[in-house]
Formats: structure tokens, C-alpha cells, sequence
């Protein structure tokens, strides 16, 4: 993995006075580079081939410029073009899945956020290990697949936007759809809604929920369109539906923004500050956006079943700020904090504390 001090050298180079703030045309971008430019900041869009012509209808969000590739590997080769035109990073889930987790961790361009939390996120252990340790409740885990009894869910390792994940409630089952040449997790499946919270946490602020070190934002809740998970069952039951060989599949395909019960905020605020905080002493901190994906019970317990620690695709519904933002302030979308954060701590000399 390349070293702070390599990137903090390369910053060093940069033109301070004209940041570009770039990221890959997908997933979160319109958000990115939308927020960068209410910030004042220069954008530059990474796309394969020709620009994507979508962007044309969409001109608040459109980029000042496109920087073309072959292919996604490419970028590892021309970051010295990149970091011409002060280029600084903003990571979202596609753009490590189409790079690679291991490519981006030595990517020469500094960008937002501390890259070491992808080595625990990466690995559906170690982020276990993380949260678990932080006291936050999970789903139980199961190593032996002979050992599956009741209903559990199957993850693939890796950012996948929910492609590859089923249930099983044997081993069966789990035989007939398993691909042994993936690493993957058996979690419980844990009955209840599912919830989405999307914090903000930085190293560099004193104002707001404080913790030992910066602070903490909620930023806005969504829940998760899974295709076809979400309307299998309109056509018949779930023993019916086995019986003809149709199984739910929990590829995202969309969101849909939510408000939980307000005497719950105290809880979801204790998680994230535990889950920071453990950060902290882990790896040196998980800086900016991340997302601790949960399910409420009828009992009102919350579970976390897995924690995103970079901006998430479920922000895209609060572009002009959600109903949690807009009570820090308005049109607060996620993609315009993270350029703010870049930009006040440029102001204060601080640049170095959410870069790497």
C-alpha cells in the first residue's frame, strides 16, 4: 500500500488554489461533482471511452471535464495526469469495485478519507471483527454451512451492490446455489425493516455531536429497492415459488429515503460514535461518509448486518439535503459536505488529517 507521506509528497506539488475535486461517472456522481461545484471547486469526470451523454441533462451536475480511459486499470497508470490538474480523489463503492480494492489502496493521487478502513471493510471478518468490538449487535454468524438450521443470508465478499447474496435455510440449499471459488459469509437472517443510516464523520469540526475527536453527523435514511426480492412474492408463496425454482435476489436496484421513530435517534447516534471511535484505535480513523446498514425488529433492537465506510449510493436521495440535514442546514447533500470538509481543511492547514 503506497504511504501517506508519498501522497501527502504529492499534494505538496499541487496548486492549492485550483483543487479539482474527480471521480468515476458512476454511482454517487452526480452528487460529487454537484456538491464541488456549490463549493467552488473544479471537476473532472473519469468515464471508459466517450463521455457519458446523460450528463448533458443534468448541467448543475455535469463536470467541468472529462478525463477518458480504456478501461479502469488505466487510471493506476496516469495518475501523474491526474495529479496535473490537482486532482483529489473522492472514492464511492463502484469506483473501488471496478478498480480493485487492492489497485485503489496503491493508487498514486491523494484522495478523501483514509484508504486503511478498506483492508476491514473489504473483508466481511475483519468488519466484524470492527464492529463487533465496538459493541455494536449483529446478525449471528455461522462458519460451518452443515451447521444451517433456520433461515440465513449467503454475502459474497466485496462491494456488489447486493449481486450474489441469497438465503438458505439448509445445507441444501446451500450446496445447490454456492459458488466455491467465492468467499463468502452465512449470516442469520434477521426478520424486521431495514434501515440505512448515513453519517458523516469529521476529524476537523467542533461543532455538532461531539466525540473524542471531531464530530458526527446523520445525514439522511433510505432503504434498499432489491430486485427481485422486493416483489417475488406476488406471485405466489414462498413454497411454491421454490417448488418452480425461483429464489429471491437482492440486487439493488434503487432507494427509497425513510424516517425512523425519533426516540430511536439516541441509538443510532451511540452506534455510529462507537463504531468512529473503535476506528479510531483500529486504524487511525474512518474519515467522511459511511453508511451501517441495519435491520429494526418488532422489538425495536437495531442489528447490523454491515457498514459501508465511504459515501453511498443511498444519498442520492438528498441531493438537496434530507429531513436530518436540512436540521443542520439546508441543501446539505452528502457529496456537498465531503467538498467542504476538502476546502476548510485546506483553509486550516489540515489537509493532511482527511487525505491519504
Amino acid at each position: 500500500m503506497i504511504s501517506k507521506q508519498e501522497i501527502l509528497d504529492i499534494l505538496e506539488g499541487y496548486d492549492k488554489e485550483n483543487l479539482a475535486i474527480a471521480t468515476v461517472c458512476s454511482h454517487s456522481s452526480l452528487q460529487i461533482f454537484d456538491g464541488a461545484r456549490k463549493e467552488g471547486f473544479r471537476t473532472i469526470g473519469i468515464c471508459i471511452g466517450k463521455p457519458p451523454k446523460f450528463y448533458d441533462a443534468f448541467p448543475k451536475a455535469k463536470p467541468d471535464e472529462f478525463f477518458s480511459v480504456k478501461d479502469y486499470k488505466e487510471i493506476l497508470t496516469r495518475t501523474d495526469e491526474l495529479a496535473a490538474k490537482n486532482a483529489i480523489i473522492i472514492p464511492h463503492g463502484s469506483f473501488v469495485e471496478y478498480l480493485g480494492a487492492s489497485n485503489f489502496l496503491n493508487l498514486r493521487l491523494p484522495t478523501f478519507g483514509n484508504r486503511h478502513v478498506l483492508e476491514w471493510e473489504s473483508d466481511r471478518d475483519k468488519s466484524r471483527e470492527w464492529l463487533e468490538a465496538a459493541g455494536i449487535k449483529m446478525p449471528k454468524q455461522i462458519k460451518n454451512p452443515e451447521d444451517i438450521d433456520s433461515p440465513m443470508m449467503v454475502k459474497y465478499h466485496g462491494a456488489k451492490g447486493g449481486m450474489g447474496f441469497f438465503v438458505v435455510k439448509n445445507y441444501s440449499d446451500f450446496l445447490e446455489r454456492i459458488n466455491p471459488d467465492e468467499k463468502y459469509t452465512i449470516q442469520e437472517f434477521v426478520l424486521g425493516t431495514r434501515y440505512y443510516m448515513h453519517y458523516y464523520y469529521s476529524p476537523i469540526t467542533k461543532e455538532g455531536y461531539r466525540l473524542s475527536r471531531g464530530t458526527l453527523k446523520l445525514t439522511g435514511i433510505d432503504r434498499r429497492v432489491e430486485s427481485n426480492a422486493d416483489e417475488i412474492f406476488r406471485i405466489g408463496s414462498p413454497t411454491e415459488l421454490a417448488e418452480a425454482g425461483i429464489y429471491p435476489t437482492f440486487v439493488v436496484t434503487g432507494n427509497q429515503p425513510l424516517i425512523i421513530r425519533e426516540s430511536i435517534l439516541p441509538r443510532i447516534f451511540e452506534m455510529g460514535e462507537m463504531v468512529v471511535e473503535k476506528s479510531l484505535e483500529l486504524f487511525g480513523g474512518m474519515i467522511g461518509p459511511f453508511c451501517l446498514e441495519t435491520v429494526v425488529t418488532d422489538h425495536l433492537e437495531l442489528k447490523v448486518f454491515e457498514i459501508s465506510a465511504r459515501i453511498v449510493a443511498g444519498t442520492n436521495l438528498f441531493i438537496s439535503g434530507s429531513p436530518y440535514s436540512d436540521l443542520i442546514e439546508e441543501n446539505l447533500s452528502t457529496g456537498r459536505i465531503i467538498a467542504r470538509e476538502i476546502r476548510e481543511a485546506w483553509k486550516v492547514d489540515r489537509l493532511s488529517e482527511v487525505i491519504s
